[in-house]
């Protein structure tokens, strides 16, 4: 089995939530149903603190549940480059799928955000990644996916991005726009290592997948309409980026 193959099946076979639901082809005409959708997004503030304007390119990493559907929702962000999925948290011999899929690496899903501040700050992407990318309430996992490697994490590069979300982090919590505590950690001094190619670009390259359009397709919607100004119709994409 290659390795697309193997993350094809992921949904129906490691996915415990949804087996039952994924094995048959009356379940994938269910999951479809327009009368189905993912969590609806939450309508959040802006963060009272932001990065202080800077000039180049800078990138952030954050991590929710299976990169797919937070990749695809940042590819359609303004002013982002590149978004890449990949492993944070572990080391760099384990940063395998199958291996961080045990939950035993210390990895997470995540994705690097590469962005230009001077067309979308970090306090935005943090309210695009708390209102539209995933649940921040929900303690290692997100939807049908549970285990360490799902958790909810901002990776923080720098000093000032630890801060603004630690700020933001306590805002939204004082405001108690979610109904409950937000788990969300921060963790500081990570490397990021991509994820194989046939994980990159895979919500826009699958569009019609089960999972995918349960999951993932309602953020891209969410986005669209809780942030018009900061979307962008085209995603950028990483594997046509990587030939040009």
């Amino acid at each position: 089995m290659t390795g697309i193959e193997k993350k094809a099946a992921r949904p129906f076979l490691a996915k415990s939530a949804l087996v039952a639901l994924a094995l048959s082809a009356a379940a994938a005409v269910f999951w479809q149903s327009p009368a189905r959708s993912a969590e609806d997004a939450v309508v959040i503030p802006p963060p009272a603190m932001d990065e202080k304007a800077t000039g180049g390119i800078e990138k952030a990493v954050f991590a929710g549940g299976c990169f797919w559907g937070v990749q695809g929702v940042f590819q359609h962000v303004k002013g982002v480059s590149k978004a890449v999925s990949g492993y944070t948290g572990g080391s760099a011999e384990n940063a395998v799928y199958e291996i961080v899929g045990t939950g035993r690496t210390g990895h997470a899903e995540s994705v690097e955000i590469t962005y230009d501040p001077s067309k979308v700050t970090y306090g935005q992407l943090l309210q695009v990644y708390f209102s539209v990318a995933h649940n921040p309430t929900q303690l290692n996992y997100q939807g049908p996916d549970s285990g360490t490697q799902y958790r909810s994490t901002i990776f923080a590069e720098n000093d000032e991005q630890k801060k603004v979300a630690e700020s933001y982090i306590a805002q939204l919590d004082k405001a108690k726009v979610f109904g409950k505590p937000i788990v969300t950690t921060l963790e500081t001094g990570k490397t990021f290592y991509p994820a194989e190619d046939y994980h990159q670009d895979f919500l826009t390259l699958n569009p019609t997948y089960p999972y995918i359009v349960y999951n993932d397709l309602p953020k891209i919607e969410n986005l669209k309409s809780l942030f018009p100004k900061l979307y962008s119709e085209k995603p950028v994409l990483v594997l046509a980026s990587s030939k040009s």
